[in-house]
């Protein structure tokens, strides 16, 4: 072998290891957007409440039981900003929004855009109940829903749930996502799968659907699945859903230091995080021939970033080189 076939083949081992672990080129992963907030009103199951009466014994409010199932996965699959029940219940007292108001697009809206989320999930519950075959014999109890009990075998049980539910845009109040999930559960044995009971007493013990005890029935075994199924069906909207950007403007009603207050809220649409342009009025232009006037020439003085805001009023923090006076016009940046 020549010398300089020796140093080629020699120099092509020497580099073919660090070309086989160079990494394939790939581009690079676009930057994720700021997450969609949402919040989930009460799901209304004012179809199945005679099923649930017969099932529990007396009324229980599974719709209720179900948004915070599906509050909480939605939060564990991290696709959107979840507000606090605690934030929204006190909206609605404050409101005194009646229930047949949460089932409607149009109240919902108003309830979302005081909270200042984007997307408001309303949800119904369309089935949520058994199918059995071939039932065993009957021992007392809540319609063969607690377990554990003597002569409540069955040879085949079976549980079905279905759940609708719906984003509103709170801008706008379209509707832009509909989604339904289902479950179905069943086993051989009790219908309830062992010992563990429903999660609810029939003594009158508080009904939790997030108890582990409710979990491990074939009734809470569907209903996970169709919270789950919705669930996922709604994270898959949220790369979907469109930005809305509200456009308002208010004046400047107090200013201490590089913190200013504006007389507009949520009501409005402003939202923590806004930025908003400061801006002073040097002159109006009027109509020669009516007087009416026609437009007012402002000078931009800065910007400010909102950090609190209620109904009427929000607290921003101001950056510009000319310091704000109350009077200055405070409008959406565009």
């Amino acid at each position: 072998m020549s010398k300089l076939l020796r140093f080629l083949c020699i120099s092509f081992l020497a580099i073919a290891p660090c070309v086989a672990q160079q990494p394939a080129s790939t581009a690079p992963a676009a930057p994720a957007g700021p997450k969609k907030r949402v919040a989930v009103m009460n799901f209304d199951y004012g179809t199945v409440k005679t099923t649930v009466a017969a099932i529990f014994g007396t009324d229980q409010d599974v719709g209720k039981g179900i948004t915070d199932l599906m509050v909480q996965k939605l939060v564990q699959d991290g696709k959107y900003s979840v507000i606090e029940r605690a934030a929204l219940d006190k909206i609605i007292a404050e409101q005194n929004f009646s229930n047949s108001d949460r089932a409607d697009p149009t109240s919902a809206a108003k309830i979302g855009r005081i909270l200042g989320v984007d997307t408001i999930i309303l949800g119904s519950i369309t089935k949520f109940g058994r199918d059995d075959k071939q039932v065993g014999g009957v021992g007392g109890g809540h319609s063969g829903w607690t377990g554990a009990i003597a002569g409540m075998g069955k040879k085949e049980s079976k549980a079905v749930v279905a759940i609708t539910a719906r984003m509103v845009n709170t801008t706008t109040g379209e509707i832009l996502a509909a989604v339904t999930g289902n479950g179905e559960s069943s086993r051989s044995g009790l219908m309830l799968g062992g010992g563990g009971g429903t999660g609810y007493s029939g003594g009158g013990g508080a009904f939790n659907m997030s108890s582990s005890n409710f979990g491990q029935t074939i009734l809470g075994e569907a209903v996970n699945k169709a919270v789950a199924d919705c669930a996922t069906q709604l994270d898959n909207a949220a790369a979907t859903l469109p930005v809305y950007k509200a456009t308002y403007s208010g004046v400047v009603a107090d200013v201490s230091g590089n913190t200013i207050i504006i007389n507009i809220g949520n009501k409005v649409g402003v939202r923590v995080g806004d930025s908003i342009v400061i801006s002073r009025p040097v002159r109006t232009v009027k109509d020669p021939t009516t007087g009416k006037v026609l437009k007012t020439v402002t000078n931009d003085l800065g910007t400010a970033t909102v950090t609190e805001v209620d109904a009427d009023s929000a607290t921003a923090t101001y950056s510009g080189p000319t310091p704000p006076k109350i009077g200055d016009i405070a409008a959406s940046a565009p």
